[in-house]
């Protein structure tokens, strides 16, 4: 029987978590509600909708959030001219830039510009690093959320076999990270693969957990993937003629093989979005302290 892992649940009692310790760490001590700032970029409509669930969240947890939105065809130093008042302004205790931004822009460069100390995203090499090294540091959201998810479920990760296919620095990458740390919750033995990897099929087929995230709709089907694994889908893909997303795992071929599997939507999103306002409140937290 297979069992979903259901990210909107969990998501609903992070965001309480988040909530109490918003009334009981700032709000109590009569200090300013953390703050997020987002900038927009362009009017790509899966960025302006995913932005708006942003600021819906936020505004139901009590953080406040603050948007900049450039028009399509904005300049490189427009966009680092607003990275660099925000990186400024001690009222905004984290920002993210929203991905991905248009090809004439040089996204390296935008994220280097952003202030490690407010890089909710987890995107800024010093944070990569530090993660790396399995220092504090703010962790990527998808990546934090699938780990959280994980965790909560209490699904133990230690000594198994983990694939990630897609090693993007947005989920591929953290995540064999994160799962292979040494520490109370990690120890996992990653194999990380990807488009141009021969015979996924070999590689899957083996894995304890399988953590897709390659951005090919449906790519992952039943009899790639042993009986008993748990199944983790990261994409988020329009079907064609139909207006229904669906993941880079074959749901229906799947379930009935894998213990474990994400549903699409439902799954990994909502702990996405979830971990990006528990960073936020982290940064508030640390802004305090330092002050």
């Amino acid at each position: 029987m297979t069992k979903l892992l259901d990210g909107n649940q969990l998501a609903i009692e992070i965001r309480k978590e988040i909530s109490n310790e918003i009334e009981k760490n700032i709000i109590n001590k009569k200090q300013r509600v953390p703050h997020l700032g987002i900038i927009l970029t362009g009017n790509d409509q899966s960025s302006i909708t995913y932005v708006n669930s942003k600021i819906k969240e936020c505004k139901n947890i009590g953080i406040k959030s603050s948007l900049v939105h450039l028009p399509l065809g904005s300049l490189e130093k427009i966009l680092l001219k607003e990275i660099k008042k925000m990186n400024k302004n001690p009222l905004i205790d984290g920002f993210i830039v929203q991905l991905p931004i248009e090809k004439h822009i040089n996204q390296n460069r935008i994220i280097l510009s952003i202030n490690p100390k407010k890089d909710v995203d987890g995107f800024h090499p010093e944070n990569f690093g530090k993660m790396a090294l399995n220092m504090k540091a703010f962790f990527p959201a998808t990546a934090l959320g699938i780990l959280t998810l994980l965790e909560r479920n209490k699904i133990n990760i230690s000594g198994k076999h983990t694939v990630v296919l897609g090693r993007s620095n947005i989920v591929g990458r953290p995540i064999s990270i994160l799962m292979s740390r040494k520490c109370n919750f990690g120890n996992s033995t990653v194999t990380l693969i990807h488009s141009k990897t021969p015979n996924i099929e070999n590689y899957t087929k083996q894995a304890d957990i399988i953590i897709v995230a390659i951005g090919i709709p449906e790519f992952i089907k039943g009899k790639m993937i042993k009986k008993g694994s748990i199944v983790i889908d990261v994409g988020i893909n329009s079907k064609k003629d139909e207006k229904k997303i669906i993941g880079d795992v074959d749901f229906h071929s799947v379930y009935g093989i894998a213990s474990y599997i994400t549903p699409v939507p439902g799954g990994v999103g909502p702990m996405t979005r979830v971990m990006l306002l528990k960073n936020t409140l982290i940064a508030a937290l640390n802004n305090r302290k330092e002050k």
